[in-house]
């Protein structure tokens, strides 16, 4: 084997024969002289630790595949097929130069290599039956991989293996795009550029810019410490780059005119475009899903350490991924340079939703305040804390309860007084209009961005298919292979039931068992009350509402922490059932089921208790059962809102707590610990580790980017709880607030420190998710109407003040609110097992309901009272609704979507793009009619008035000026 090794070698010693040799064999030549390289240049074997260069110390690694390797060691069989693998590959690279080699020596060649294949084959008999399984699986994915790199090289790229890495069983590719390549694919896909021309961003000299002058001056100190390249108000004119008008970029430094983003990002489209062909066509999309490759990243630009050097990751993790800096803001033009435009709009969004959190959490706390400041003036609770009320309420179950003084709910009276007060209606409203003030910010904020990062005139990208996807047409293309050798063929289980329907079914399924949970907990809260209340300690037995409506909040947590996990799994496995075909229909898709699932999860508790618990309760002598045992919840005397708020603050921050931070700093940890312990790397120190390890072997480590469903769905979920039941707990903005401030750093320092480079992606908005958080924002103001009307008693108050007062106060409004119960009406068996724990037999009982009493005509019945309530609470439903929606659409009508300054600026760049092309088509006109040579056309081209400032220059045809 090495005899016919020495004959294919071919003689590239000369550095004329490497400039002229195929990228394959440079390769080889920078492999065979690593030594050489290294004494040559010190600087570059820096570069070359670093893992940021090829061995050259020349060209930058823009992206890198890992794929398994084989230890050294094989079998035969093994060692043959990579025998093989070496023959074609250098085959291959000798086509493309057919003036190196004559067609006679490469016969020869091809010759040899089937004879070598030929005489080794019997030995494949010798090896095991498992050695052979498992090693025809590896050659297989070595054919794959060699056939794969191939097909890149043909497209331009460049690429150097690394197998002797300091990671286990890793190997490495490095591929590096050319400056042809950078300027071919740029072109394709219509990437906009900095030209040349730069011009002056004015602004209005009015008194609103002058005050908005002073603002930023005021707020110079929050902005991010780091030093911009240019001006604020100095922007390049930006067009879509073309090789034949290269002329109009600035190409002085062709390594710097393509950062290392757009690079990767060019690179990634070139792997998603490029197929191998096997007996299917496969794309890197599905090498990765069939193991043949195992990761595809690309590398970050540097270190973050304070001794390394200078780069944009180490500037992002000291001005944005630091929680020093908490109070500044974003450096979003930086985030968008180093990791694209659709991670650059998240952060912008969560940056405005947060600073947005700042007046209503404010206006929250100012409600809070009022209702402690006016608690003391409370009739309604006055009168239920008064030591002369002597009210005897009905027992609140069967049997083990016995009567029970009103005075008792003093406490919880006065404290649902802090949430249920006349400053709630004003604050649901205002949440109405704050949520329609932000999607109208946003949307002005969303094209002031794409303005300034040149996403104008911004088209969709093609969207390739995904690996399932083509991996389920090659499972059906084999099937038919199959079917086609049988006469009979028979139906397939996918036949019989499409994919969606068993979507459909599945949701319905997982909406079921939250509601079977549900159950579960209102059964738990039933059997745990009767349980306290036969308890022999008094403490106990005055404090069992506050521990039943405690721990069924915490178990209600637990499990929606424990579902939400659950239900994002079943999501992404029903949206890989469905085998989208393309990234972005498999996008919405699974950001649509995870949705509805996690939605249902977090508030079918919340709803639950905000408009079914205590509406179906029945009333005493006639209670409505569960299982002929249980019987149904009732509210508080003052009502399920401070339930709600209970259940509501305990959830939300429970879940802020826990599910957003705790699990997304511990997870990405664990998970690092794993690899690094799979890899047998874990016996090493960690800073002898790093040391050992270059860029491309340190990111291998760290988390692959999971997309940025999880990010917007804890933010949607969290914005859910803002503004949904906003009415019940006025300080949910204040707790959403402060975990978006430790969220962005958080996020930050995931993205820059704990996670691997996601590749740029370009987009103009935010994409589905806007459309979910009108729905939510439409959807709250019903909510709160329904709550201020049904949950809480604004209503039966402002009805009992202005329709049965005989003083027009709040005097007699509890009284007014209790019915009559006598209690000789007990059903057989369920009247209380301790009637005189009062010391005193009780005839007549209250209990909170519009009823008729026992001595009218219609005993029990329901009273005139409730109705005209309920007719009042409808109409304000109605009337809220209406009124609400209506400012929100002159909200939306008064502010324009797209910035005045903004407009302007996006015009005049048009007009600056016509005036440079109509000047360089005067530049090729002159060219055509005189006999100027090249660089006089350059000339030309770089001076605006040349034809008034070099007389001599002056065009020919008097049509043509400056």
């Amino acid at each position: 084997m090495m005899g016919e090794e020495a004959e294919v070698r071919v003689d590239l010693s000369s550095s004329e024969s490497e400039q002229q040799a195929p990228r394959f064999l440079q390769d080889v030549i920078f492999h065979g002289k690593f030594k050489l390289l290294k004494a040559l240049t010190p600087e570059e074997n820096i570069h070359c630790q670093h893992g940021i260069f090829f061995q050259d110390g020349q060209r930058k690694v823009d992206y890198v595949l890992t794929y398994h390797m084989k230890k050294p060691g094989g079998s035969r069989s093994g060692r043959q097929s990579m025998y093989m693998l070496t023959e074609r590959a250098v085959a291959r690279s000798l086509r493309r130069v057919p003036h190196m080699l004559s067609e006679h020596h490469r016969h020869q060649q091809a010759k040899r290599a089937k004879d070598s294949a030929t005489l080794q084959a019997p030995a494949e008999v010798q090896t095991s039956f498992l050695g052979d399984a498992f090693n025809g699986h590896e050659d297989q994915k070595a054919f794959r991989r060699e056939e794969f790199e191939g097909k890149l090289r043909d497209m331009g790229l460049e690429l150097e293996k690394d197998e002797d890495a300091n990671v286990s069983g890793v190997g490495f590719l490095k591929i590096h795009a050319p400056w042809n390549v950078l300027c071919r694919e740029a072109e394709f896909m219509k990437l906009k550029l900095p030209t040349k021309k730069v011009y002056e961003v004015k602004k209005s000299r009015g008194v609103v810019e002058k005050i908005s002058t002073l603002i930023s001056k005021i707020l110079e100190p929050l902005h991010p410490q780091f030093e911009e390249r240019q001006p604020k108000n100095i922007k390049h004119l930006s067009h879509t780059f073309s090789r034949e008008k290269q002329h109009l970029f600035d190409l002085s430094d062709k390594d710097c005119f393509f950062d290392s983003k757009t690079r990767s990002s060019i690179v990634y489209e070139i792997l998603k475009r490029t197929k191998c062909k096997a007996k299917y066509s496969m794309g890197i999309t599905s090498l990765l899903g069939s193991g043949v490759y195992t990761a595809a990243y690309p590398l970050h630009d540097g270190d973050i350490n304070e001794s390394a050097e200078p780069n944009d990751r180490k500037l992002l993790y000291e001005e944005w991924a630091n929680y020093s800096v908490f109070y500044k803001y974003q450096p979003i033009g930086l985030v968008r340079k180093y990791f694209g435009e659709k991670i650059g709009l998240y952060f912008a969004w969560l940056g405005l939703y947060t600073q947005m959190l700042i007046p209503a959490s404010l206006v929250g706390i100012i409600v809070f305040l009022y209702g402690c400041a006016t608690v003391n003036d409370d009739i309604p609770s006055m009168e239920i804390c008064h030591p002369k009320t002597n009210i005897t309420m009905c027992p609140q179950c069967d049997q083990v309860c016995s009567y029970w003084k009103l005075s008792t709910a003093c406490g919880t009276a006065r404290a649902s007084h802090l949430f249920d007060n006349p400053a709630t209606v004003f604050f649901s409203i205002f949440m109405a209009l704050w949520a329609a003030m932000f999607m109208e910010h946003w949307k002005r904020r969303q094209m002031r961005l794409n303005y300034e990062w040149d996403l104008t005139g911004f088209e969709d990208e093609e969207d390739h298919p995904r690996a399932e996807y083509e991996f389920r047409v090659m499972q059906k293309s084999m099937r038919k292979d199959r079917k086609s050798q049988h006469k009979e063929e028979k139906l397939t289980c996918q036949d019989r039931l499409p994919a969606y329907m068993t979507n459909i079914v599945m949701m319905l399924l997982m909406i079921g068992v939250t509601f079977a949970i549900l159950f579960g907990v209102i059964l738990y809260r039933i059997s745990m009350k009767a349980a306290l209340h036969m308890s022999s300690s008094p403490i106990t037995r005055n404090n069992v509402q506050l521990t039943v409506k405690t721990t069924a909040a915490i178990i209600n947590l637990v499990v929606i922490l424990i579902l939400d996990e659950v239900y994002g799994a079943f999501a992404r496995w029903l949206t890989v059932l469905e085998a989208p075909k393309t990234e972005k229909s498999f996008e919405e898709r699974l950001i649509f089921k995870t949705f509805i699932l996690k939605f249902f999860n977090a508030f079918t508790p919340i709803i639950y208790i905000a408009f079914f618990r205590g509406r179906l309760v029945g009333r005493p002598g006639s209670y409505l059962y569960l299982s002929e045992s249980y019987r149904m919840e009732e509210c508080a005397h003052g009502g399920c809102l401070m339930e709600l708020c209970i259940q509501l603050s305990i959830t939300m921050l429970g879940k802020q707590l826990i599910q957003n931070n705790l699990f997304e700093i511990g997870v990405p940890k664990l998970k690092k610990l794993i690899r690094y312990i799979r890899s047998k790397q874990g016996a090493f120190q960690e800073e002898e580790r790093q040391k050992k390890l270059q860029r491309y072997e340190i990111d291998h480590f760290l988390e692959p980017f999971g997309g940025l469903t999880p990010e917007y769905m804890e933010m949607i979920i969290q914005f859910g709880f803002v503004t949904l039941f906003v009415a019940s707990f006025p300080l949910a903005p204040l707790f959403a607030l402060l975990n978006n401030i430790i969220e962005i750093r958080l996020d930050a320092k995931k993205f820059v420190a704990e996670l691997r480079r996601p590749v740029a992606a370009r987009a103009q908005d935010i994409g589905i998710w806007y459309n979910i958080l009108r729905g939510v924002a439409k959807v709250a103001v019903i909510i709160n109407a329904f709550v201020i009307s049904f949950t809480s008693d604004f209503i039966p108050r402002m009805v009992y003040q202005y329709m049965y007062s005989p003083d027009g106060s709040m005097h007699g409004f509890v009284n007014h609110t209790l019915s009559y119960f006598n209690t000789s009406h007990f059903q057989e068996g369920k009247e209380t097992m301790d009637p005189l724990l009062l010391g005193y037999p009780v005839d007549i009982c209250r209990y909170k309901d519009y009823r008729e009493p026992p001595w009218s005509e219609t005993p029990y019945e329901i009273s005139k009272e409730f109705w005209t309530v309920l007719a009042v609470r409808l109409a304000f439903v109605i009337v809220f609704q209406n009124v609400v929606m209506l400012m929100n659409d002159i909200v939306d009508w008064l502010i324009p979507d797209i910035p005045k300054d903004t407009s302007l600026q996006i015009h005049k760049e048009k007009i600056l793009l016509v005036d440079l092309f109509m000047k360089e088509e005067q530049c090729k006109t002159y060219m055509h009619q005189s006999t100027a040579s090249p660089s006089d056309y350059d000339h030309c081209c770089r001076s605006k008035n040349s034809t008034a400032a070099h007389p001599r220059s002056r065009p020919n045809n008097p049509n043509i000026g400056s």
